[in-house]
């Protein structure tokens, strides 16, 4: 027969017998404890019984089963005294109640205490046995499988994951489990975990309070290692979630547990070496972080400022193990130091006893002094025998050190919450009430109730998530010469404070890594001065930036801004781009080089009228001033006179009056100038026309009609500035466009359409009059004044239309300037065309001022 036919046969057989064990099972009993029994490690009997569930070791033994035969009991290794002072602490706290007269008179307080081994499954194993019992029994189908809890109250566990195991396991009985040291914020959730209250704060706070701590002394770039169980991933989750609420960036955050294999604790190692952050916030257990300082020694990670929580920061046995003071100048949160009266000394008086509850007491014992109880002649002769009285005190070793007497505290403090909850539970007052069945639903509730202050003085009470007020103290590692390691208290946090004033450091030295005394600068990106703005750098964290320099008009006067800030327009950044400075005005003054030059400019050109004015006057009756209409000559002379003035009122601060008076000043001048010379002009051409044979033009065109013409087109140029003044006149402006630093005062124009209405009928007029110049050019007279006319305006004509372009280019205070040299250039042409030439005649060629000259009958030299 093949393989593949026995095979069914031999299945058949299996479910065969499989079926035959549950039916005489099912006839035997309807209920029974499965598996191995558990036996406690600690205990005491007493009229009321609290379990215990501590780590006595740290680990165990791995083995490989092969399904074929029943799995042996789980094997524990590496002693942990640390939970065995715990422990300690907890019979210390029953003895005393035990003791007392005031709580709990005449009731006794017993305990059960059970090895985890630092185990999950082992830790939810013994949780049911605090519950259940141990005794090896089948009920009867008639008998209820259901019993009265065998404990009223569990202490423990140290793990926030083994405590939230167990939490869940005996959560639904309404045991109290009470630990001291789990401190996962996962655990305030009451939802999932109804009966569970601890004594220390939850990491909600301490997580909270660490990111506050490293915000403190300014490091924002940091790295994070924590425990890979709950205790860790959800600390360091709170920690990164309030961490970015204030601007710090985590370069890595790895996780590991100490039975991970040693390549993946190495590529942490590698990961902290490459990185360039120099503080590491360290969310571990004690156990994890020994692990991790044991597998760096062969890696230099010293110069790194370790920032650690209440899991190791405080605990000596880890200060011990770091030979390479990789750990010196660590600051972290602790619990507040508290030294409770007659604990030490119960701790150093412990002496093991003959009885098979404390047989873990003997293997501690024999641990620590390296003797053998009961030793035989085949033992080896090397090993002395244990006498169970040797004196503890002057043994050196972690287990008479009392730097956990926090944790001992908590301990303390969880006990007497039991305590309290049965006196009130029992109304004891001188005796206690017998009768009263003990139900841990109601101990639960009444341990929520409780609120009592110990004999040092501390107050004791739950939250309605079953958590202690959050106080820590903030520890600095100070080493010393002798290689001891002082843990110094240098501030406070707590929680029920206001954030700002929740971190308080007192003002004292720090030690921080390699004994430095300055803090250590931890940052992706150096601080930006002021003057400059953050500017990311694209694919990293929002702590890796640029320091980018503030525009020009903007500043930026704090450091790290993420912005800059524009100036008022009346303001301008300095040169650092860290203060807004006031605008220096700028307007054509008389005080600087252009407006003095413009000025006498002005005044050169009025005195040179006058003068010329003045020589008119004085040969007012010869015949060439006569013979060029004088009246007029003297009205374009006073018209030039105003112009050469007008250009005086655009230099100056523009005020309100200046503004309209400087632009109406000058058309109205401008347009009696031309009007003058228009007037002229036709007085030319009216008497050529006039000498013909049978003319009678000039009786048309007297010095009546002169007077007449003028004055019309004058006062039409007025109405125009009258009505630019009336609808909207100019005004002064600070121009903040023009030159950026700058503040340009200017006068605005109002009415645009005004100002080009007074050019335009200005232009309108010196080119009627250039035509009419241009025409009488060639007329027969000895002394033609059309074409000083003529010239005279294709002069005043070329300056006005390069004037536009030129005005509208020019920046501030340079379009002004413009402006008025074009006003001096129009009449310098016009004084300089028309009356220099008949100065020169009047003063240099007075032979030639006569009438005969003037009308061309002179005779003509002899050869």
């Amino acid at each position: 027969m093949t393989s593949t036919q026995k095979k069914p046969e031999k299945g058949w057989a299996l479910l065969q017998l499989l079926l035959i064990v549950s039916f005489s099972r099912a006839e035997e009993s309807v209920c029974g404890h499965r598996g191995d029994p558990e036996n406690s490690q600690l205990s005491k009997d007493g009229d009321i019984i609290l379990g215990g569930i501590f780590s006595f070791h740290s680990s165990w033994r791995d083995r490989e089963e092969n399904y074929k035969h029943k799995p042996l009991p789980l094997e524990c290794t590496s002693l942990n005294f640390r939970d065995f002072q715990i422990a300690q602490a907890m019979i210390f706290a029953i003895e005393e109640i035990n003791n007392s007269k005031e709580l709990l008179p005449g009731i006794s307080l017993g305990y059960k205490m059970y090895d985890t081994c630092g185990s999950i499954a082992r830790s939810v194993k013994v949780s049911l046995a605090l519950a259940n019992g141990n005794e090896i029994e089948f009920a009867q189908s008639a008998s209820p499988c259901t019993k009265p809890a065998k404990v009223q109250a569990i202490m423990g566990e140290t793990s926030s994951s083994t405590c939230m195991a167990v939490a869940t396991v005996i959560g639904p009985f309404h045991i109290p489990l009470i630990s001291h040291f789990a401190t996962c914020a996962c655990l305030s959730d009451k939802t999932k975990y109804p009966s569970f209250l601890r004594t220390i704060p939850s990491d909600y706070y301490q997580s909270r309070a660490l990111a506050q701590l490293v915000k403190h002394f300014g490091w924002t770039w940091v790295g994070a290692i924590r425990s890979n169980n709950d205790y860790g991933n959800k600390g360091i989750a709170i920690f990164t979630e309030t961490a970015q609420q204030l601007g710090i960036c985590l370069e890595y955050s790895v996780s590991f547990f100490r039975t991970d294999p040693p390549n993946k604790i190495q590529k942490i190692i590698e990961t902290i070496k490459h990185s360039t952050s120099k503080v590491i916030v360290a969310f571990l257990s004690f156990l994890d972080l020994d692990l991790l300082m044991y597998m760096s020694t062969h890696y230099n990670l010293s110069g790194y400022q370790w920032v650690g929580s209440e899991g190791w920061i405080f605990d000596s046995q880890t200060a011990e193990r770091d030979q390479h003071h990789i750990l010196d100048g660590a600051i972290g949160l602790s619990i507040p130091k508290v030294s409770v009266s007659g604990m030490r000394e119960f701790i150093l008086d412990v002496k093991p006893v003959n009885s098979s509850g404390n047989d873990m007491l003997k293997v501690f014992w024999e641990t620590l002094f390296s003797c053998k109880f009961n030793q035989s002649n085949s033992s080896a002769e090397n090993q002395r025998e244990c006498t169970g009285h040797e004196d503890l005190s002057g043994l050196q070793h972690s287990f008479i050190d009392m730097s956990l007497m926090p944790i001992f505290n908590n301990v303390y403090k969880g006990v007497y919450a039991v305590a309290h909850a049965l006196h009130d539970i029992l109304g004891c007052n001188e005796t206690c009430n017998y009768k009263v069945q003990l139900d841990p639903f109601m101990i639960l509730q009444q341990i929520r109730k409780i609120n009592f202050r110990t004999k040092e003085g501390e107050d004791v009470y739950f939250n309605e998530n079953g958590d202690p007020p959050a106080k820590y103290e903030i520890i600095n590692w100070q080493p010393r010469e002798n290689g001891i390691v002082d843990f110094v208290t240098v501030g406070f946090y707590d929680g029920s404070l206001p954030v700002d004033k929740q971190l308080n450091l007192q003002n004292m030295s720090l030690v921080w890594t390699r004994n430095l005394t300055q803090v250590p600068v931890s940052v992706c990106s150096e601080k930006c001065s002021p003057g400059t703005r953050k500017v990311l750098k694209k694919g990293k964290p929002v702590c890796c930036y640029d320091c980018i320099r503030c525009a020009e008009g903007e500043i930026s006067n704090t450091t790290d801004s993420i912005s800059c800030v524009r100036c008022h327009p009346e303001f301008w950044s300095n040169e650092r781009r860290d203060a807004c400075v006031k605008k220096e005005s700028e307007f054509l003054s008389y005080e600087e080089i252009m407006g003095v030059l413009l000025t006498a400019a002005s005044l050169f050109g009025t005195c040179m009228t006058a003068v010329v004015a003045l020589i008119f006057f004085r040969h007012r009756k010869t015949p060439i001033v006569r013979a060029n209409n004088s009246e007029l000559s003297f009205l374009l002379l006073f018209s030039l006179t105003l112009c050469f003035l007008c250009s005086l009122t655009f230099i100056g601060q523009p005020s309100e009056w200046s503004c309209m008076l400087r632009h109406t000043a000058f058309g109205i001048t401008f347009v009696l100038c031309i009007s003058c010379v228009l007037g002229k002009t036709m007085v030319v051409l009216m008497a050529f026309r006039a000498s013909l044979p049978g003319s009678n033009v000039m009786k048309w065109f007297g010095p009546t009609q002169q007077r007449l013409s003028v004055l019309v087109f004058t006062l039409i140029q007025v109405v125009i500035c009258i009505l630019w003044l009336t609808i909207s006149p100019p005004f002064p402006f600070k121009n903040f466009q023009v030159i950026k630093d700058k503040i340009i005062l200017e006068c605005a124009l109002g009415s645009t359409l005004g100002f080009w209405a007074v050019l335009g009928y200005i232009s309108v007029l010196a080119t009627f009059c250039f035509i009419l110049a241009f025409l009488a050019r060639k007329l027969p007279d000895n002394f033609n004044e059309a074409k000083f006319i003529t010239f005279s305006m294709l002069i005043f004509c070329a300056v006005w239309i390069t004037f536009i372009p030129a005005y509208v280019s020019s920046p501030g205070k340079f379009s002004v300037a413009v402006e008025i040299f074009a006003i001096l250039a129009s009449s310098y042409g016009l004084l300089i065309c028309i009356f220099i030439p008949k100065c020169y005649i009047i003063l240099l060629r007075p032979e030639k001022n006569t009438k005969k000259n003037m009308m061309g009958k002179v005779a003509p030299k002899a050869l």
